[in-house]
């Protein structure tokens, strides 16, 4: 079996799992502005539940959530939930696991195996779009998520380390509604 074929087995397995089960983890989001920036990384920690393309995180003083057709961002400082249909590459900014996912026909591949682990890695063969390496590190055994690195041309890196990730059935309502707060509607 080629390497190619087996990378596309680890990653289609992750992906089909996704498609079937909830995704639940508490999350450290570390975000270097780029490699030559001597100001500390902003981290921001919060919690995501995920089951194909649908998701609700919150963080800090935001949530947001995809319900399949809506995104529902809400933030607490000015109290204000804004929906909005948005496009497939607005979608793939605020999920990491469905933007891999999308880079997977324009990529080179390699996967590196450490004990119950497999990293592998994505370098887009057209790097216009400003994504220099993706890496993703799964445990091999339960597909479970243990960290997404973006490498940006710039220079930037944003890493999403999974904390205590594990699949559930439970297929949770990703619409997330605030009464008594402004609505701000763009759909």
């Amino acid at each position: 079996m080629s390497l190619l074929i087996i990378i596309l087995t680890v990653l289609q397995s992750l992906f089909s799992t996704l498609d079937q089960k909830t995704l639940q983890a508490d999350f450290t989001m570390v975000q270097n502005q780029t490699a030559v920036n001597t100001q500390t990384p902003m981290t921001y920690t919060g919690d995501i539940k995920m089951r194909g393309k649908k998701f609700i995180m919150s963080m800090w003083i935001m949530e947001a959530s995809y319900d399949g057709k809506t995104l529902y961002v809400y933030n607490d400082d000015i109290e204000e939930l804004t929906l909005s249909n948005p496009t497939n590459e607005e979608l793939l900014t605020t999920n990491p696991i469905l933007f891999a996912k999308s880079l997977l026909p324009t990529c080179e591949y390699s996967e590196k195996v450490i004990g119950e682990k497999t990293q592998v890695t994505l370098t887009p063969k057209d790097q216009s779009k400003g994504i220099k390496k993706l890496l993703l590190q799964i445990y091999t055994s339960t597909l479970t998520p243990i960290y997404i690195e973006i490498q940006e041309t710039n220079g930037a890196v944003t890493t999403l380390r999974f904390n205590n990730a594990k699949y559930t059935t439970e297929n949770p309502s990703f619409k997330l509604t605030k009464p008594g707060v402004y609505i701000n509607d763009l759909r």
